[in-house]
């Protein structure tokens, strides 16, 4: 048997020495006997040397993997120097040398869920004929709010900003495709140090004509069962070294839960937690609402004021909006925000002033609604969010390979 890959510990045991190596696919362990051709470079391998080991494979339950190799030839192809990241390491100090603590099985293992989950985002859009495009990251005017753009000065000297969000070039596009979806980074210049939030994440977008929020609610609820369903049927390995409760993803299947925000408030008032009507829910209210859910539930009929200007008001209540965030359980959180868009230019122009916003700035979004304008819903699901929920993780840094967040863009 012939295997490359690099040298994850080494240890030397009388006439004996213990290599165990790891690639892609996990870890096995070589063993070499003295005797070996490849005795004297297995004493002086170092941990992260990449190596060509060659022996015989054998099953063996005591060794790492359920097998080992008896080590006869060993070709080190990278001599490491002293590997700097040891056990007891801090996290500032892991996302410092991020390049090279991306090599932990850990790591590893997220990040494979993390590959399976935006498979299965693909996947289930594709298979809902949801047509996948692609969307400017420079833009002019903001979407989700002027104080988190990312300011950029452009090549003829214009001012422009990184994207917020696809949204309103996905709402152009359902005029022609009439349901579209994208998978892209987003920027927010948030100041948050949160365990949830990042500068630069990845956004997985739709929007769809013809729908309303109960529809889009319904989509977002199959979405997030077919991923959870995707990640325990190819990922269990890699979950259970991180130590996932599998029962608590088995339970993530329609229907979720709905809340309506007036209930979320009588729930946080009887656990001690006050937010005075019309004011957004954060992190720590979130927290406390999730842990009275086993599985993702909605949250439904913002105010007005806590949500962007281009959701759509309650006909028959119109202080709320048509709005909902998905919330994952256990403690995590929103993963999904989402509703029903403002179709009558009339309204939409009246509520970007009724902002505080110049109707000037989305002169081309305005126009969608007088040229053929219908009735459509969207939504935008944190996709690094979502990889910590299933993972089970407890800060998103970890839940993206390099993380850029308000204090971090090293490495």
């Amino acid at each position: 048997m012939r295997v490359r890959g690099w040298v994850y510990r080494r240890r030397d045991l009388k006439k004996k020495a213990f290599v165990v190596i790891r690639d892609s696919t996990g870890i096995i362990q070589a063993v070499y006997p003295e005797d070996a051709p490849g005795w004297a470079d297995a004493r002086r391998v170092t941990v992260e040397s990449s190596v060509i080991a060659e022996g015989v494979l054998r099953r063996d339950e005591r060794a790492p993997g359920g097998a080992e190799i008896r080590g006869e030839k060993l070709e080190i192809v990278g001599l490491a120097e002293n590997f700097p990241i040891r056990r007891d390491a801090s996290r500032e100090f892991l996302l410092d040398v991020r390049h090279l603590a991306v090599r932990s099985r850990r790591l590893t293992s997220i990040f494979k869920v993390r590959d399976t989950v935006f498979e299965a985002v693909h996947e289930f859009f594709r298979s809902r004929g949801y047509h996948e495009v692609h969307c400017p990251m420079f833009i002019t005017a903001a979407v989700e709010g002027g104080a988190t753009l990312f300011e950029v000065k452009y090549v003829d000297g214009r001012k422009v900003y990184l994207t917020q969000s696809s949204q309103f070039y996905l709402e152009a596009l359902i005029y022609s495709l009439e349901k579209v979806y994208t998978v892209a980074p987003s920027f927010r210049a948030e100041k948050s140090r949160t365990r949830r939030h990042l500068t630069e994440f990845w956004h997985a977008e739709a929007e769809a004509a013809w729908a309303h929020l109960d529809d889009m609610m319904r989509l977002e609820e199959e979405l997030i069962a077919h991923v959870a369903r995707r990640v325990l049927e190819k990922r269990r390995p890699e979950l259970e070294l991180l130590g996932r409760d599998l029962e608590a993803l088995r339970r993530v299947e329609p229907p979720f839960p709905r809340v309506s925000y007036d209930e979320a408030l009588s729930i946080l008032d009887s656990k001690g937690v006050h937010v005075e009507w019309g004011d957004d829910l954060g992190a720590d209210e979130e927290r406390v609402l999730t842990m009275e859910f086993d599985k993702p539930f909605f949250l439904y009929g913002f105010p007005e004021k806590a949500k962007a200007f281009y959701h759509k008001n309650d006909p028959s209540r119109p202080e709320v909006t048509l709005s909902a965030d998905m919330l994952a359980p256990e403690g995590y959180g929103e993963i999904i925000g989402g509703g029903e868009r403002i179709e009558d230019k009339d309204e939409l122009v009246a509520k970007i002033r009724r902002f505080g916003l110049d109707p000037d700035d989305y002169q081309w979004y305005i126009d969608l609604r007088r040229y053929g304008t219908v009735p459509h819903a969207g939504f935008g699901l944190g996709m690094d969010r979502l990889v910590m929920w299933l993972t089970g993780i407890d800060h998103i840094v970890d839940a993206i390979p390099f993380p850029r967040t308000v204090n971090r863009v090293y490495p």
